[in-house]
């Protein structure tokens, strides 16, 4: 009899950072979504249309990358099909987190790329790079994410959408959103007071480096 609960622990981890998107301010209602794969083929992903704070771990549903479901307790987030559409084209990531920040959304709506103007904009890539419109829940904003993503940014805008990002696990994943909608604010409110200054891709792409032996692991 095959397992009634599969990936409980990435269940768990869908319930968690999803009220987290709500208590950082990344979204309002039940707007974004949260994904945790199992690296053998499985995801979690958010559930369709429930308040985040009422999402518990047996209303998660697991789907192949396929999207054929393996445990369906609730419908899958609209988005799902761009979620499996990340997982596929870069087998390496764990997790994938979309939000609806208000900075972010901002230079979303107009179409904009969010500059290094900050350094932390390294957790995404040189910059945060914009895709084209699709309309929502298709495969087409799949493929417009994972192109504009490609395999050197780990966030980007999606054009009058929102924030996707995407991380080894959904704790960098969540990281880098938050560090997205970071230095949206920045670039916005430098705007509002002058001219930023921008750091040139060289820099950028040497704190990413940096970024991969940061903290009690690496070297001080």
């Amino acid at each position: 009899m095959p397992d009634e609960e599969p990936l409980r622990s990435a269940r768990e981890a869908v319930c968690e950072y999803g009220r987290a998107l709500l208590e950082d301010d990344l979204t309002i209602g039940t707007g974004g979504n949260v994904s945790v794969a199992s690296g053998d083929g499985l995801v979690a992903v958010s559930p369709s249309g429930i308040p985040y704070e009422d999402v518990e771990p047996g209303d998660v549903p697991v789907l192949e990358l396929d999207g054929e479901p393996v445990f369906d307790p609730t419908e899958a987030s609209s988005e799902t099909p761009m979620h499996l559409r990340l997982y596929r084209e870069r087998p390496e990531i764990g997790a994938v987190v979309h939000t609806h920040s208000p900075y972010a959304t901002t230079f979303a709506s107009l179409g904009e790329p969010i500059p290094a103007s900050h350094y932390l904009v390294a957790f995404a890539g040189t910059h945060v790079p914009v895709s084209t419109y699709e309309t929502y829940g298709t495969d087409a904003l799949g493929r417009a994410a994972a192109e504009t993503l490609g395999s050197a940014f780990d966030a980007c805008l999606l054009r009058n959408h929102g924030v996707i990002a995407v991380g080894e696990d959904v704790e960098s994943a969540f990281e880098t959103a938050l560090m997205v909608e970071f230095v949206a604010r920045i670039e916005y409110q430098a705007r509002g007071i002058g001219e930023p200054s921008y750091l040139p891709d060289d820099e950028i792409r040497e704190v990413r480096e940096r970024f991969r032996d940061y903290g009690q692991s690496g070297s001080q």
